[in-house]
């Protein structure tokens, strides 16, 4: 079984759809080790989205996070990085497909409902930037 982060976006939160995301990852099968809601500084954004430091959306991904609470949660399940991003849709919520979470809640690019791991390696520096392990509750 495979485990990976997924972040309710500031915006998903405000909207109060937290919890009709974390019922459809339900809904298709995944199972629920960790959850949480965080509110993140500037600078934990930053250091989290340190992958992204070089890009010219760095300062403004980092203001967004850390403009409101977020909810934290590592699923578990079959192939679950891969399935997680199929099910969030394309990070532009105008060119994800009908039904996916960013079509359902995303505003635009930047406002996009939803953040998953995007690899095995992502998620083995994600996971525990949110977690201990004494949180991951199979």
């Amino acid at each position: 079984m495979e485990k990976t982060l997924v972040l309710v976006k500031p915006d998903a939160v405000r909207k109060n759809v937290a919890g009709k995301i974390i019922s459809r990852f339900e809904d298709e099968g995944f199972k629920v080790v960790a959850l949480k809601k965080v509110k993140l500084s500037k600078e934990e954004a930053g250091r989290f989205y340190m992958v992204h430091k070089d890009r010219p959306f760095y300062d403004e991904l980092c203001e967004f996070m850390s403009s409101g609470p977020i909810v934290a949660m590592v699923l578990e399940g079959e192939n679950a990085i891969s399935r997680v991003r199929q099910i969030m849709g394309a990070t532009d919520p105008s060119k994800a497909e009908e039904g996916t979470l960013r079509k359902l809640y995303g505003s635009n690019i930047g406002e996009n409902a939803v953040h998953g791991s995007d690899s095995p390696e992502s998620a083995a520096y994600e996971i525990p930037f949110f977690f201990s392990g004494l949180e991951l509750v199979g």
